[in-house]
This record gives C-alpha cells, sequence and structure tokens, in this order.
C-alpha cells in the first residue's frame, strides 16, 4: 500500500509538471507587456504601435508600453527583442527593413530577420510613392524614363541612406527601366524629402506618410506608386509595374515575437490584434497617413516574410547595394 501511495505522488507530480507550461500560459498576461519599436517616437510606425497598445491594453487586461529602441537603422531595437525570453512579455513592431533587407546590407548582424523571430501578424502596408519635383517637365513613368535617358547621370534621386528602402526602390527602378541616376543618400528621410521639395534633387521614392501632404500642396508631383496593385488609398495613382511589368515593391509593417513562442500565445495576439486593426476609427486614423491596414494568420504573415527576405536578399546582392 506505501509503494502504491509513494507511486501515486510521483505520478501526480508530473503530471503536475507537465501541465504547468499550460496553467502558466492560460495565465498570461501576468504582467505588463513592452512592445518595442526600433525607430524614433512620432512616425507612421510609432502611431501604429501606440493604436496596438492602447487596444491590447483594453483587451489584455495588463498594461501594453510602447518602448522606442532606436539607431543602426532598426537593428538595436531589433536585436534586444530577439534576443528576449518568448513568454510575450517582449514583442516587436518591425517592418519589411528590418527583417528582410538588413540581413543583407550588414555585415556581421547580431540576428537573423526570419529564423529568430514568431511571426504573429502583418499590420499594415505602407503606400509608397514615386513623386517628382515640379520642375521636372513629365507627368507620368513613361515620360520621366524618356526624360532620364536624355539626361544619363544628371537626374538625381534622394533617398533616407545607403540600403534604405528609398534607395532600394530607386536602385530597383533603374534597372527595370534601364536608365542611370545620380544617388544623393541622406541622414533620413525628413531631409531627403526636403531637398526633393526644394528641387534640389529631381525624384524620390518614399513613403506616402512623407511625401503626399506635399502632393497636396502642389510642391511636388506624384507620378506612381510602387506596389503591385494601385492602392486603395490612391485610387487614381497607376502603378511603376503599369509601365515596367514585374517592378514591385511593398513596404509593410509587422508584430513579432521572440523565435519558440507557444502557438496558443502566438494565435491569442494574432486574434486580438487583427480586432484592432478592423476597428473603423483605426482605420481611418491609419488610412489619412497612407497606411493601408491588413489582416493576416501567423501563417500567412511567416510565408510572407520568407518570400521577402529571399527576394530582397537576393535583389540586394544583385544590385551590389550595401549599408556600410
Amino acid at each position: 500500500m506505501k509503494l502504491n501511495f509513494q507511486r501515486l505522488l510521483r505520478v501526480c507530480a508530473l503530471g503536475l509538471a507537465l501541465a504547468a507550461p499550460s496553467l502558466s500560459q492560460a495565465a498570461w498576461p501576468e504582467k505588463p507587456i513592452t512592445l518595442i519599436v526600433p525607430w524614433a517616437a512620432g512616425g507612421s510606425t510609432d502611431i501604429l504601435a501606440r493604436v496596438l497598445s492602447e487596444g491590447l491594453t483594453q483587451s489584455l487586461g495588463q498594461p501594453v508600453i510602447v518602448e522606442n529602441r532606436s539607431g543602426a537603422s532598426g537593428n538595436i531595437g531589433t536585436t534586444f527583442v530577439a534576443r528576449a525570453k518568448p513568454d510575450g512579455y517582449t514583442l516587436l513592431v518591425g517592418s519589411m527593413s528590418t527583417h528582410t533587407m538588413n540581413q543583407a546590407l550588414y555585415s556581421n548582424m547580431p540576428f537573423d530577420g526570419v529564423k529568430d523571430f514568431t511571426p504573429i501578424a502583418e499590420l499594415a502596408l505602407v503606400t509608397n510613392t514615386m513623386v517628382v519635383h515640379p520642375s521636372v517637365p513629365v507627368n507620368n513613368v513613361k515620360e520621366f524614363i524618356a526624360y532620364v535617358k536624355d539626361r544619363p547621370d544628371a537626374v538625381a534621386y534622394a533617398s533616407a541612406g545607403q540600403g534604405s528602402t528609398n534607395h532600394l526602390s530607386a536602385a530597383l527602378f533603374e534597372k527595370a527601366a534601364g536608365v542611370k541616376m545620380m544617388h544623393i543618400p541622406y541622414r533620413g528621410g525628413a531631409p531627403a524629402v526636403l531637398d526633393t521639395v526644394a528641387g534640389r534633387t529631381q525624384v524620390l521614392f518614399s513613403a506616402g506618410t512623407q511625401t503626399l501632404p506635399h502632393v497636396q500642396s502642389g510642391k511636388l508631383k506624384l507620378l506612381a506608386v510602387t506596389e503591385e496593385q494601385r492602392s486603395p488609398l490612391l485610387p487614381d495613382a497607376p502603378t511603376v509595374a503599369e509601365t515596367l511589368p514585374g517592378y514591385e515593391l511593398s513596404v509593410w509593417y509587422g508584430a513579432f515575437g521572440p523565435a519558440g513562442m507557444p502557438p496558443e500565445l502566438t494565435a491569442r495576439l494574432n486574434r486580438e490584434i487583427n480586432l484592432i486593426l478592423k476597428r473603423p476609427d483605426v482605420i481611418k486614423k491609419m488610412g489619412d497617413m497612407g497606411v493601408l491596414l491588413t489582416e493576416t494568420t501567423p501563417e500567412q504573415f511567416g510565408q510572407i516574410l520568407a518570400r521577402d527576405a529571399d527576394k530582397y536578399g537576393k535583389l540586394i546582392k544583385e544590385l551590389g547595394i550595401t549599408a556600410e
């Protein structure tokens, strides 16, 4: 009888040990959650993160605190999350650049943009625009290509820096159109926009969040968007691909956790995030900034991540672009 009782105790202890992770996950969240934004406060990514923070705080019953850890093209904050415990208490709002481009642009990267993260949900697509200064006598992509071909290496394009999304968009355009332009890299997107507005550079590929106010005021001309299909936010703007078939560069933001997050926790976060992104007030707020909210499962977002990491990694190497 004594032997059986001891055996029963051992079986019960083993059962409790096996159940402990599930019980712990069921209780999540038991404390505040940190949502890392790997860029400075004030941009569209930061605003989107704060919308998520507010919504998740309400639905999860624990504070979700946005923390900006900027620097090194997003690598500092992204590295912090890659090294965190996969317990759901450290999350990230990352982007196409941090997870698919930086791996090819920088040597000795401290993380792998695909393997070191759990994809939770794609959050949004940022309308990426092709704009020119009003002094450039063109009104569409076809005319612009002809204009540049008549002036090889004389037409300058601005970018937010070597290896930025702006740079990649323009380099891809040069390759597709068979033209050569002069690259003027700046330290950040704001000065690149301002110098294009001032006419010191002639063309810019940049997020609509930065260019559309100047288009509306007549200080820049919108020629096209760089996505595969026309943006619902700018239905009258043609795509570059309508002139150059195959040209496409879509800029997305997504929610991530460290690699190894429990599937149940990932699925719950995905559901809660998608509910926030469906709210009419959130759709309008982000839409007014040129940000189109999306909805995916973790699996769908993982496929997007893997596809773009392969696509842009190969393209960056082919074009010989580095950020160093």
